[in-house]
């Protein structure tokens, strides 16, 4: 004797829905709703995606990257991580520089998050380091992403013909071109060895000078700048003189 087959309540509802008249008339409604949706919601080719960055950078002279990190960025990053509304906290860390760069929720005002990154920094300056400049604080969006990247290296055949001082020089020749297409926004160097001077004070020695480290910076900045001495005349044009 064989049991009675019956089935669950899927299957109770596929039999009333195959045997129903109206199924037909549901499918085409619900068509007919897709329809009228998909032409109702707005579209765009270049949808605007508020996605704030904000930039917080420190000029630390004087300051090698292992001091920066654990006097500076490190302080820093527990200052952002407590503003409401930031998702993830990054940090660059180079003798004398430091970046820490804030990423907001998606949909957060770009205004708003870079006063609320200003405003929370001026609250907890004194968690920094006394005598380093007040940060500078840069908000930027989701058209400062970068949508072309260009690696400069040197052939395995020709490594030793280039060094890290040399390949940025070519980057920042290339640089300077692109800067002349038509519809470049912000471009930017990332690695490399720039040309700088490197002045590490001898203590002892400042000490028997009787000159102090604020009087050496002092002086340091005041060298370091450029003046027009003059011109002279060539090829019918007027060529100023710079010394520096």
């Amino acid at each position: 004797m064989s049991a009675e087959f019956r089935p669950g309540i899927s299957g109770t509802l596929t039999r009333t829905f195959i045997n129903s008249p109206l199924t037909p008339l549901l499918l085409i409604a619900s068509i007919l709703v897709g329809l009228i949706a998909l032409r109702s919601l707005p579209r765009e080719e270049e949808p605007q995606i508020s996605v704030p960055m904000v930039d917080i950078m420190v000029s630390a002279n004087g300051y090698k990257a292992e001091d920066a990190i654990e006097l500076i960025t490190r302080p820093l990053e527990d200052i952002i991580k407590g503003v409401n509304g930031v998702e993830h906290v990054y940090s660059q860390t180079r003798d004398d520089n430091v970046v820490v760069t804030a990423r907001f929720f998606v949909g957060t005002p770009q205004d708003n998050a870079v006063l609320r990154i200003h405003d929370k920094i001026r609250a907890n300056i004194g968690e920094l380091p006394k005598g380093i400049p007040e940060p500078l604080i840069i908000g930027r969006g989701i058209d400062d992403v970068a949508i072309v990247v260009l690696t400069l290296s040197a052939k395995p055949e020709r490594a030793d013909r280039w060094t890290d001082n040399g390949l940025y020089q070519v980057a920042e020749e290339l640089q300077h071109d692109l800067t002349k297409v038509n519809d470049v926004g912000l471009s930017y160097i990332i690695g490399g060895s720039p040309n700088q001077i490197r002045v590490e004070p001898d203590p002892e020695r400042l000490s028997q000078s009787g000159v102090t480290l604020n009087q050496l910076i002092d002086k340091l900045t005041n060298a370091n700048r450029s003046f027009l001495v003059g011109a002279f005349r060539e090829a019918n044009r007027a060529v100023p003189v710079v010394a520096g």
